[in-house]
């Protein structure tokens, strides 16, 4: 087989080049995973991939699969009423995760909380829900959560230099390297249990009305317990070329991360340059220009596969 083979990787990482060095900051970084030999793998990047970034909200991606295993290990109940103590009346576990609790978005202390409705009737994201549902599992379990984050889903998926910094909404640091193996772990489970990342990613109480950050109010602003998901959403933070199901998160220091199962597809990217009008624009070009290449990218994949077959003459 000739060395065209690797073509359409060469060809991708040049577009995401040629896309990152119109953003407000060059030196950002972008990997896309997809499926190769069965595994998924980087297949295109560009910028810095071992430095360090802080990923503000793609925060809760990690946050809410740390709580969702020690739900799947028995150690947590999703649906349990929580102590008024922590948590507004009549909120669960999951009403925390998929931001239905009815805590506003910076909500306060304990006993002054700032409500805004009850739980699952509308979707309002809350940083101060998700640090609920963290510190509930650090009592449950008498650890810190960082440690727990880092034994239960950092450490496990190879993602060696990922540490959590201060809350567990928005204080993860990491190389975009180590984000680029959680996300080739969403598209094709390999460590966590696929059910933990099925709760992550499948719509929870779909049809609410909410506000997603950054575009305004949505009619059908589904999530499920962590994740966002994509729907028929206009305006978006992906391409409209994404399948409905695709799921991710995006954060405030200008970083994102999306899933796309159907086009068996992963995009992460990390900026300086904290989100703002450039990126609602920026993302959903860069994110169009991946999803033209994934037929591209499925040929690859289908020769790499036929020539580390065994008994497959090579070309």
């Amino acid at each position: 087989m000739s060395a065209s083979i690797t073509d359409p990787s060469h060809a991708l990482s040049r577009t995401i080049a040629q896309h990152v060095a119109q953003w407000p900051d060059p030196a950002a970084s972008v990997v896309v995973v997809g499926l190769l030999n069965g595994g998924a793998c980087p297949v295109a990047s560009a910028g810095d991939l071992d430095a360090d970034r802080r990923w503000a909200s793609v925060t809760k991606l990690l946050t809410a699969l740390t709580v969702l295993v020690l739900v799947h290990d028995g150690e947590a109940d999703l649906d349990e009423e929580l102590p008024e103590s922590i948590a507004p009346p009549g909120a669960t576990l999951s009403h925390l995760l998929d931001h239905t609790s009815g805590l506003d978005f910076e909500a306060g202390a304990p006993g002054t909380w700032r409500i805004r409705a009850a739980p699952g009737q509308r979707r309002i994201y809350s940083n101060t829900g998700i640090e609920v549902a963290a510190a509930h599992v650090e009592q449950l379990t008498e650890a810190p959560f960082a440690v727990l984050l880092r034994e239960l889903v950092a450490r496990p998926l190879g993602m060696t230099r990922t540490r959590l910094d201060g809350s567990a909404a928005h204080g993860l640091v990491a190389p975009t390297a180590d984000l680029a193996l959680l996300a080739g772990e969403l598209l094709a489970p390999r460590v966590l249990p696929v059910a933990v990342v099925d709760a992550l990613r499948t719509p929870s109480r779909p049809g609410l009305v909410g506000v997603l950050p950054g575009f305004g109010k949505q009619a059908h602003n589904d999530w499920g317990l962590g994740a966002e998901v994509r729907a028929d959403r206009s305006p978006h933070w992906t391409s409209p070329r994404n399948d409905p199901a695709t799921f991710g998160h995006f954060g405030q220091s200008g970083t994102s991360l999306w899933v796309d199962r159907a086009h068996s597809l992963a995009l992460v990217t990390a900026s300086a340059e904290p989100f703002g009008e450039w990126a609602t624009t920026a993302w959903p070009a860069l994110s169009s220009a991946v999803l033209s290449s994934a037929v591209l990218l499925s040929a690859l994949s289908g020769e790499r596969s036929e020539r580390t077959t065994p008994g497959t003459a090579a070309d």
